[in-house]
This record gives C-alpha cells, structure tokens and sequence, in this order.
C-alpha cells in the first residue's frame, strides 16, 4: 500500500492528491500547508503533515512550478508614475507590509509601475505572458482597465482598496468611511463650526467613502452637508494647496480643515500660513494616513490612521490563498475576500 514507502498508487512518487486524500482535505489546503499559507487550522495543518510523512511526500519545487506553470514571483502593480509612489509614504509603507509577509516564503516581489499607456502596454504582455503567479494591485481608479484584464488571463490578483461597494477582486481596504466620520466628529468637539474638505480623487472609491463619511459626522451633530465645502484634490501636495485656495476663497469663515490624506493637509498648512491663519488657533487641521509627515508637520498633524503595512500583509495571504485554489473566483464566494481593516484618529496639536 502507499503508506507503507514512498511509492504512490500509480507506482511513482506520492502526488500531492494522495496526500489530500490521506489527510481527509482538499488538494489546495495541502498546497496551502506546503507553501506555508497562514490561513489553515494547526489541526489541519497536523493532519497535512502527518500524511506527508507517512505518504513520504516530497515537493519538486521545480517540477512544481512547471507543472503549475508557476513562477514563484508575484508583481506589485502601481498604476501611478513613480514620483507620486516615492513623494507618498503610502506607498512606501504598503510596500514594506508587503515585503515582510513574503519574508517566510520564496516567492520574489516584483516593483511594476504602470502610470502611461506605454507602460500599460508593456505590462499587459508581460502578464500575457504568465510571467508571474500573482499581482498585488495598489492605487487603483474606479475606471482603470488592469484589473478586468487580469480576470481575462486568469491570474490571481488581490486589489487594495476596492473600485466600488461591488468589487468582484479580493481586496483588503481600511474602514474609510469610519475615519473620515472620526475626523469631523473631533472637529465638532474641539467646538469648530464650518468644516471643510479637501478630498483626493474622487475616482478612487477609497476618496468617495471619507467623504461620505465626513457628511455623515456633520448630520451626527445635527448640521446640514454642504457640498460648496468639498473640494476634490488628488492626495499630492499640490492638489492640498489648489484646494485649500478655492475653499478659501469660497468660505473665508472657514475654521477647521479635514484633508484627505497627511500629503494634502501639508499643502493646506502651507496656504493657510500664506493667509496668515494660524494652525489650531485659526483653524484646525487634520489629515489622513497618520504618516511620518505627520509626526514631523509643525505643529505635529492629528491625522486618522490606517494600518498599511498590516494591509499589505493582508493582501499577500490573500494572495497566497488565491494562488494555492485555483478554481474561477465566481465558483467562489466572497466571505474572507473583503477584508476591511479598522481605522483610528490620532490626534495631535494641529487640531
């Protein structure tokens, strides 16, 4: 019989079916033992490894590999140019969460950026190519082509930050409209009367989600939203200053300033001080991320943090889970594929 040596039923070496069937699973919760996935139970984990033993299963990585067409390298795909991926913390941050989750496996990070049409171009041939097993998709629009593309080739992919409340991907997203309510609710407390929003694009479902969230902490305290008092930026600092400027100009009243990311609120300061209004005595100021930037503004920003480096963690066991179960996402619900991670304000002298 098979687990009395290393010879399987067909007379060759174990496969990985025997091995599911000795241990009373499916075959991609043993590929998840094997490739060190955190998301099995220690039983079953126990149960994988005991039939590994005794099966005297032994992994071919290379053999696997071709076999599965794998490639062991998954892509983080940026679709922004590379100066906003080095100008934002946000990104750095994801990409550190994301390198420390991979630090247990052999798979190999792959950095693409994919902000023109010519390096969209260049990316849909490479994944054409199933050069890698997975992609991580970061920053994405409401309207971005990519991620329908890699439903196309059947590439297993996980997106942070879903496109809208009816995302088909997995996704792993922080609770958007839960901070951007945290926000106001503060600058209501601190006795504020008329505040404002530079918001990031509003595209990006993340962006849409805190303003929402901001209109719903006014009604909260019993004030009427205002669309004249938001404004849309695009999370540089350079979209804080424009914005702030307009909000200005429009409502010169204005007391307290929600930013749509720690970036933007850096410009908003900066216009603020030009005006010569003082920062919190004037008007107070909070951001979003609860980056370094935060910490090193003068005076020090309040921001609501979201926790990116867990998020990029997230997304690779995520991902890692998609790799090992390769069956079409629509066989499959979406309980555990959209994860949403808690958001917290940190508040500081800025506000």
């Amino acid at each position: 019989m098979a687990g009395h040596g290393v010879r399987g039923r067909s007379g060759g070496r174990p496969t990985l079916e025997e091995v599911a069937a000795r241990a009373g699973v499916g075959r991609g919760t043993v590929s998840r033992v094997i490739n060190g996935s955190p998301r099995v139970s220690d039983a079953t984990r126990a149960a994988v490894e005991a039939a590994v033993a005794e099966l005297g299963y032994v992994p071919n990585t290379a053999a696997r590999a071709l076999a599965a067409n794998r490639t062991d390298a998954i892509a983080l795909v940026v679709p922004e140019p590379e100066t906003r991926f080095f100008a934002e913390p946000y990104f750095s941050d994801m990409l550190r969460g994301v390198g420390a989750a991979l630090s247990d496996t052999e798979m190999q990070l792959l950095l693409i950026f994919a902000g023109s049409d010519r390096e969209r171009q260049r990316l849909a041939q490479y994944l054409a190519a199933h050069r890698v097993d997975g992609v991580l998709l970061v920053s994405v629009h409401a309207d971005d082509p990519l991620p329908d593309l890699l439903s196309q080739l059947e590439i297993p992919a996980v997106i942070s930050g879903r496109r809208s409340a009816e995302e088909t991907l997995p996704s792993v997203d922080s609770d958007n409209y839960g901070g951007g309510r945290a926000a106001v609710e503060h600058l209501i407390a601190q006795g504020r009367n008329t505040v404002v929003h530079l918001a990031g694009r509003l595209d990006v479902f993340g962006a849409q989600r805190r303003v929402d969230g901001y209109r719903e902490g006014l009604r909260q305290a019993g004030r009427k939203p205002d669309d004249r008092l938001i404004v849309a930026g695009d999370f540089t600092e350079e979209g804080g200053r424009r914005a702030m400027a307009e909000l200005l100009a429009r409502c010169p009243a204005l007391d307290a300033v929600f930013a749509g990311s720690d970036v933007m609120a850096a410009g908003a300061r900066q216009v603020l001080r030009e005006a010569g209004r003082r920062i919190p005595e004037d008007v107070a100021l909070v951001g979003y991320d609860d980056s370094a930037i935060a910490r090193h503004m003068d005076p020090p920003l309040t921001s609501v943090r979201q926790p990116i480096e867990l998020m990029g963690r997230a997304m690779i066991d995520l991902l890692l889970d998609e790799i090992a179960d390769r069956r079409p996402a629509a066989s499959r619900g979406l309980e555990r594929r959209q994860v949403v991670l808690p958001t917290e304000l940190v508040a500081r002298a800025s506000s």
